[in-house]
């Protein structure tokens, strides 16, 4: 086989892990998001001071953007 095929070829298996990686990583990112916004959701239809309880740091984080 010629070096510049081998080489190519290489570089594809390494990008397909690359996004397999990467993939996974916006999964877990995702289902975070997911029960953080759970989280917030359950505190608002208990109502506004359940939101005392609380723990520190939840939903400053989020991400809303699309």
């Amino acid at each position: 086989m010629d070096m510049s095929l081998v080489g190519a070829m290489l570089a594809a298996q390494a990008g397909a892990i690359q996004t397999k990686v990467a993939d996974s990583l916006l999964k877990s990112n995702l289902d975070s998001q997911a029960a953080n916004v759970q989280t917030l959701l359950g505190a608002a239809d208990q109502g506004a001071s359940s939101l005392a309880n609380v723990a520190a740091g939840i939903g400053t984080g989020l991400d809303i953007s699309v």
